[in-house]
């Protein structure tokens, strides 16, 4: 799995005898969601995360002389200005990289607009480029490149897509086997870390991924690369408000595992049925404390006392595997 930790900001700590931290405030307001004392981080501790970028943003000082607007980025590199490649975003998006572009290709509920790939790209794709009613647009690779983020490894393909439409957590629900496994993320905001806990999510059998509509990074290039596909394998689910999710969950036979630093047992110790729900928190916070308190238990990894933290994305895998061999 590549490194998906690339700040060194996105971790959860291990320890089990941090003080536990207050979570962060809710853009939505909504009553049932509103956060108190935070629960510690995924993989069960407090975290030295920093802010997000987004947190960081001031505005101009009053009577002082103002900034001046950031310029419109060039040279075609658009995708930081794509939305999410999911239901709700507001525009089309530009996916990029072999195992992505073959998901979407793949998947039937993505409307494609255009294919845009070198001549080995289109020869790596195979038949998928063949697809009936494709549109395919041939371009070099030093021009695919420009149309995309710095640095982007394309592997000589690209796809205009729309995003995906949304899925209905009672559509979602009503679809589930009577073994299943939901996993949900309370205000993961680092693409990379979302692209890779998908890829996880997708490799050990999880049904469905619940995601909040706000605060929680958007499903876009980065994100989507760094999930190799899974974003057009997996449904997604964008919800208003995580912690009535859950308890519609509840409603429907769920037994909803929360994982924290805190937890009583660890997770190889704890019995859920058949049907399941695993929560992890933000990188920085961890479970907010409503979203917590709505969780059946609260479970933690076991891990060396020598080591006292985990990257979320590496706590969800852990966590997924231990879950998805009962």
């Amino acid at each position: 799995m590549a490194d998906n930790d690339k700040s060194g900001t996105e971790n959860s700590r291990g320890s089990t005898r941090g003080r536990t931290r207050r979570g962060r405030s809710d853009d939505s307001r909504k009553p049932s969601d509103t956060p108190g004392a935070g629960r510690k981080p995924a993989s069960g501790g407090n975290a030295r995360g920093k802010a997000s970028r987004h947190d960081e943003q001031r505005s101009a000082k009053p009577g002082g002389g103002s900034r001046p607007p950031q310029k419109a980025q060039r040279h075609g590199r658009n995708d930081a200005r794509r939305s999410g490649g999911h239901g709700g975003s507001r525009g089309d998006t530009l996916l990029y990289g072999l195992h992505v572009v073959a998901a979407a290709l793949r998947n039937p509920r993505r409307q494609i607009r255009t294919l845009y790939a070198t001549g080995e790209g289109m020869e790596r794709l195979g038949e998928l480029a063949r697809k009936p009613g494709l549109s395919i647009t041939p371009l070099p690779a030093d021009e695919l490149a420009r149309r995309l983020p710095r640095d982007a490894v394309h592997q000589g393909v690209a796809l205009d897509a729309l995003p995906l439409p949304p899925l209905a957590l009672d559509r979602v629900i009503a679809i589930q086997p009577a073994k299943s496994l939901v996993l949900a993320l309370d205000q993961v905001t680092d693409p990379r870390n979302l692209g890779a806990i998908l890829r996880a999510a997708a490799a050990f059998g999880v049904n469905a991924v619940i995601v909040p509509e706000r605060r929680s990074a958007e499903l876009n290039g980065a994100a989507a690369r760094a999930a190799a596909g899974a974003i057009d394998i997996v449904p997604i689910v964008q919800v208003v408000n995580l912690s009535r999710a859950l308890e519609r969950l509840k409603q429907a036979g769920f037994w909803v595992m929360g994982l924290d630093g805190d937890g009583e047992r660890t997770l190889g110790e704890s019995s859920p049925g058949d049907r399941r729900v695993l929560v992890l928190g933000s990188e920085g916070s961890g479970i907010r404390r409503l979203v917590g308190e709505t969780c059946d238990e609260i479970v933690r990894i076991r891990m060396d006392p020598r080591m006292e933290s985990l990257n979320v994305a590496t706590a969800a895998a852990v966590a997924l595997y231990e879950l998805g061999r009962r």
